[in-house]
């Protein structure tokens, strides 16, 4: 799997507990907001309102609602178990841990529909672009140098994915009916894989 996020991170390393709840009660509260109405609605007076603190306490951890946002969902699909899969190994189905990834966007759908839509998260969505990024990278220094993608650049085809990837997570929250996470895990692991994942069917 890949590397905590840096708040994740920062929470687990000798952080002073006050700080770490501090921080836990605005992602909490944040992530409860956002479920509720778009993310354009919610101001910082009302994530420090909900959170139980003042405005200046907000902006001792955090400079703004864009990367609270983007650690809220680090740390909720972490609390859930849930990542993306690294490409150490790359079996025709896709791994178990790419599915409870799904399931964790699948139970939270709302929430992410609005992250990833028109008038989502920048910061969110892009730190979610460069791990995807570093996913297929990864993978792509593990490949044969003579795979389907020959010698374009490991950064072309790693962005070209990431963004189909980002596209199909995309596509499959606001469709309705919805698929299953386990429907939704085939998707993106074929799109993960790329061209070589007819083969390895």
């Amino acid at each position: 799997m890949l590397g905590r996020s840096a708040g994740a991170e920062c929470q687990n390393r000798g952080m002073d507990p006050r700080i770490a709840r501090t921080r836990r009660s605005l992602q909490e509260a944040l992530l409860e907001l956002a479920r509720e109405r778009e993310l354009d609605d919610i101001s910082v007076g009302d994530v420090a309102e909900r959170a139980g603190v003042n405005r200046s306490s907000f902006y001792q951890h955090y400079a703004d609602k864009e990367t609270l946002l983007a650690d809220a969902l680090d740390s909720a699909a972490e609390a859930a178990g849930a990542d993306l899969p690294s490409l150490h190994d790359t079996p025709p189905e896709p791994p178990e841990v790419l599915v409870r990834y799904l399931r964790h966007l699948e139970s939270n759908a709302t929430l992410y529909r609005r992250v990833l839509g028109e008038h989502g998260s920048a910061v969110a969505v892009a730190r979610l672009r460069t791990r995807l990024e570093a996913v297929v990278t990864e993978g792509l220094a593990r490949a044969e140098p003579t795979g389907f993608y020959g010698d374009l650049p490991r950064d072309v085809v790693a962005a070209g994915v990431a963004g189909s990837v980002l596209g199909v997570l995309g596509v499959w929250l606001k469709r309705e009916p919805r698929p299953d996470a386990e429907v939704a895990a085939r998707w993106m692991w074929r799109v993960l894989l790329g061209p070589s994942a007819g083969a390895a069917g």
